[in-house]
């Protein structure tokens, strides 16, 4: 085992493990939520019931963890990621087993205290999982076809489950999010691009495999007007709405699809739409610089990490942040089909919410813990 501090830094207390936290990226995740307890309250036509108050407590909940999480060593977190994954994994086998079907889709498993989407868990769990691997690997071994056959497994079995529950989104994340940790693991483009040949040679046997709602929101993403009273009606509403919203929007509570209920899910998946509408393009403008600035630190602080686990983890939970952020405005503003994935820290739900929060309690840790040197065949 070889592990080294820089000089001068031999282990960091509590104290100064505090000091060193990036407050300033804790200020920015508390405004974009900030925005989100705005948006549940307008949802629920000025009322903190029953949506921005429960959305808070878990943001409460979610920010202890956060704080915990960064707190704990990074060696830590590379020990124990397999057995993470592991967790992830067997919560989706017990989601076939005895998960809660919503919506037409069985994605949770009732824990009483919280209806627990595995799913959530596994994109921060597969992440963790693939940085240890590649951090253990060699530039040379990373070039192998026979090396990354482990990595294409552990991607491959999680995507499966999520395929079947069925939640094309989540597993689109799963897959888009692992190829980004591949890719900065040192993956030829070359090997993408025979992987994105194989998919299209592929998509007869996925469209058969595919459930009819699910055609039907592609066949709606291509021809929005096929059935506007029916699978396009979602898309068809979200565009009146954020057209309606002009410059600077037609003022909080104000929201006409939304507040005379035109606009569906206004609370999740359709949630920036309302905002659009309520604050127009500089409402949306703002938030997404929000994000941008989130994205910038976590990609900064990925980037300073002196071991590769602690900078493949940064920087694949911070691209599962922004492909979220991509999929969901891309969707409801019908570059993308709907495919149900929440926009990250405002949309109304518990399980993505505390597992944002984890995922930015392990950038939070590699920040602190950035000067930590991890030889290749620790663990």
């Amino acid at each position: 085992m070889s592990v080294s501090y820089r000089s001068g830094e031999p282990h960091l207390g509590i104290g100064r493990k505090l000091l060193r936290l990036d407050w300033l990226l804790v200020l920015l995740i508390s405004m974009t939520a900030g925005i989100g307890f705005v948006m549940l309250y307008s949802a629920a036509n000025g009322s903190l019931e029953p949506w921005a108050v429960r959305q808070m407590m878990r943001f409460g909940m979610g920010m202890g963890m956060l704080i915990v999480i960064a707190l704990i060593d990074i060696r830590f977190w590379m020990r124990w990621a397999y057995a993470f994954y592991a967790i992830a994994l067997a919560l989706l086998i017990g989601v076939e087993i005895a998960g809660t079907t919503g919506m037409g889709a069985t994605r949770w498993i009732n824990l009483g205290f919280i209806n627990l989407q595995p799913s959530e868990v596994m994109k921060i769990a597969l992440v963790l999982a693939l940085a240890r691997y590649f951090h253990g690997r060699s530039l040379e071994e990373v070039g192998r076809i026979t090396y990354l056959l482990p990595p294409l497994v552990l991607v491959a079995m999680p995507t499966a489950l999520v395929l079947k529950q069925p939640d094309l989104g989540t597993a689109l994340l799963l897959v888009a999010g692992s190829a980004v940790v591949f890719f900065l693991a040192g993956v030829r483009i070359w090997k993408f691009a025979l992987a994105a040949a194989a998919g299209l040679g592929a998509l007869p046997i996925v469209w058969s495999q595919l459930h009819e709602y699910q055609k039907s929101r592609v066949l709606t993403f291509l021809n929005p007007e096929r059935d506007p009273l029916g699978a396009g009606y979602h898309i068809t509403q979200s565009k009146i709405a954020l057209g309606s919203g002009g410059v600077s929007g037609k003022g909080f509570l104000e929201g006409t699809q939304s507040h005379l209920n035109f606009l569906p899910e206004m609370r999740t998946d359709f949630i920036f739409t309302m905002l659009a509408e309520e604050f127009g393009m500089m409402g949306a403008v703002g938030l997404l610089g929000l994000y941008g600035l989130i994205l910038i630190y976590a990609y900064v602080i990925g980037f300073r990490s002196r071991n590769q686990f602690g900078r493949l983890t940064a920087l694949g939970i911070a691209a599962t942040f922004f492909l979220y952020i991509f999929i969901n405005v891309g969707m409801v503003t019908g570059i993308l089909p709907v495919v149900g994935v929440p926009l990250p820290l405002i949309s109304y739900g518990g399980t993505a919410m505390l597992t944002l929060m984890i995922g930015f309690g392990l950038i939070l840790s590699v920040s602190i813990h950035r000067h930590v040197e991890i030889a290749r065949n620790e663990g």
